[in-house]
């Protein structure tokens, strides 16, 4: 049982499964804390569920931080990304039309811009 932080540089190096079993350690110590505190124990119970909530916390950012960077690694080269790794921008920015949409002229536009150019006007400057 360890009663000290976990730092999340430690925590970066290691494997799913080391992970999930550090996960499963800090929780029942977690448990075992409240079952002690409910019964009746010291005040500084109360400081180690705080930090063994907050390991609990880091460990389970870098489960979900590895896994959502493996599958941006397994989605790289498909068509289709999942809702939640595209980029979240604005609902609005993300149905604007995308520079190639907006680029495209229609057939009838690109006859009307050749036989109506924009007209030049050569504006004399004043002094």
């Amino acid at each position: 049982m360890s009663t000290t932080k976990i730092k999340t540089a430690q925590l970066w190096g290691k494997n799913k499964d080391d992970l999930k079993k550090q996960l499963v350690d800090l929780k029942t110590e977690l448990a075992q804390l409240r079952t002690q505190k409910v019964a009746g124990g010291a005040n500084s119970k109360l400081t180690k569920i705080h930090d063994l909530r907050k390991s609990v916390a880091r460990v389970l950012t870098v489960i979900n931080a590895t896994q959502r960077s493996q599958l941006r690694l397994f989605y790289q080269k498909k068509k289709f990304l999942p809702l939640d790794l595209r980029p979240k921008k604005t609902r609005a920015m993300r149905r604007r039309l995308t520079k190639h949409e907006a680029s495209i002229v229609s057939e009838k536009q690109k006859k009307r811009q050749m036989h109506f150019p924009q007209r030049k006007y050569a504006v004399k400057a004043e002094a």
